[in-house]
């Protein structure tokens, strides 16, 4: 087959995936009983019974007692010292967001109309701050990694390093949700990060000036023996199709091998790691499960053009690869055999839905767990490289990157074997 005709096929089999998310017929019911409360519970609030919705193992309605609830609120309206300064709105949301911080699951959080905003503009690629991922691990708030180009990765930052204090605020117990809150703010202001890195004595401070954040997704170039070089920053909805117009660009040039370097991509939607998958992986390979609480499972698959499943390849990871990044290198690796380089992923195994509530708000709620295609979990132990390589600080003012020219050397070799 001619270079231009698997061009061609690879052109006409390229199928978007839908990035589209409903909103749950549930969580709307559940909004609906609230204010069905709230119009009876400020007029007698000794004797409301809240018949909620169904519950999951047995289809009848659980009875949810309020009485608690309507008192603390009745008490508040009438003696808080500033009742006047009380917006009803604002107690809503709180309340809202205290039945979900009551989870203790820092994925599972719900976002006010404001904070939903913020957050859609972060995965469309653009947004004021200093440019970083951050999670929760062993609860600590860290940073899973720093955005290329960006005035956190300017300063130094790096996967791994933990928040200690963000300006005067200590990060003890903080939500995630609410230290973006802080961290972000208007271009040219400054926020003070207080970071504890592994190794160091004592904590620094880092001030760092926020900037317009605008989230790269993907790198490519042609390395030297005709290797196909793709660094991918995240996988949001744009990512996709720039991929296919890189793997286009790619596949004109006829590579030996593939390096696809995941270090310090956070992830994004699970139907762009899908997505990506298919490229190298033969169609209908199994790409990751969910395992719901229920114990359902649901498997997603290979549906691409499988353009270089033939093709050598290594992929770099490191502790900033996170969630759709571990989902995709698992997957390479359970089906493939293919070798990773670089350091443990960051762990993150479970799988969030963003729901959009017709006010503007957004729940976005942990709903099951990643299984790799080996049956494995991802969660809290990450992905091991099979060539573990560490990059140090001399290392990086040299400008050198051991983890990349280790990839080169491994892919290498395997392109010397497959002749």
């Amino acid at each position: 087959m001619s270079k231009i005709t698997k061009i061609f096929k690879l052109i006409i089999k390229n199928q978007w995936v839908r990035l589209g998310i409903a909103t749950i017929i549930v969580a709307i019911i559940a909004v609906e009983a609230f204010y069905i409360g709230y119009d009876k519970g400020v007029k007698n609030p000794e004797t409301v019974l809240i018949r909620g919705v169904a519950n999951m193992d047995d289809g009848k309605p659980d009875a949810v007692d309020f009485n608690t609830f309507w008192q603390s609120w009745k008490i508040l309206k009438e003696k808080y010292i500033d009742t006047g300064k009380i917006d009803n709105q604002t107690l809503v949301y709180g309340a809202i967001s205290g039945l979900f911080d009551s989870l203790k699951d820092p994925n599972t959080v719900f976002m006010p109309p404001s904070d939903a905003k913020k957050f859609n503009e972060e995965i469309s690629g653009e947004f004021s701050g200093v440019g970083m991922e951050i999670g929760i691990r062993n609860e600590q708030l860290v940073i899973i990694s720093p955005l290329k180009d960006t005035p956190a990765e300017q300063a130094g930052l790096k996967a791994g390093d933990k928040i200690i204090k963000i300006d005067d605020k200590v990060s003890i117990e903080m939500a995630v949700d609410e230290a973006v809150k802080i961290i972000r703010g208007p271009r040219g202001t400054t926020v003070v990060l207080t970071i504890q890195r592994n190794g160091w004595s004592e904590p620094k401070e880092f001030s760092i000036v926020r900037d317009i954040i605008q989230i790269p997704t993907i790198d490519f170039e042609m390395k030297e023996d005709n290797i196909a070089y793709f660094h991918l920053y995240n996988f949001y909805e744009n990512a996709p199709f720039l991929f296919y117009q890189s793997a286009i660009k790619a596949a004109m040039q006829n590579p030996k091998g593939v390096i696809l370097d995941l270090r310090n991509n956070p992830g994004g939607y699970l139907e762009a790691s899908v997505n990506l998958a298919g490229w190298f992986l033969e169609p209908g390979e199994l790409v990751v499960a969910e395992e719901f609480g229920s114990g359902k499972k649901e498997e997603f698959r290979a549906n691409n053009s499988g353009f270089f499943k033939d093709s050598p390849i290594v992929v770099l990871i490191n502790e900033g690869s996170a969630s759709a990044s571990e989902i995709l290198a698992g997957a390479l690796r359970d089906n493939r055999g293919i070798k990773l380089i670089g350091k443990k992923s960051f762990g993150k195994g479970t799988v969030q839905e963003l729901e959009r509530l017709r006010d503007g708000s957004s729940i976005k709620i942990t709903v099951a767990h990643w299984l790799m295609p080996n049956g494995g979990l991802i969660e809290k132990n990450g992905i091991a490289p099979d060539y573990e390589v560490n990059i140090t600080e001399e290392d990086v003012k040299a400008g050198r990157d051991p983890q990349l020219e280790k990839a080169m050397e491994v892919l290498k070799q395997l392109i010397t074997t497959n002749q």
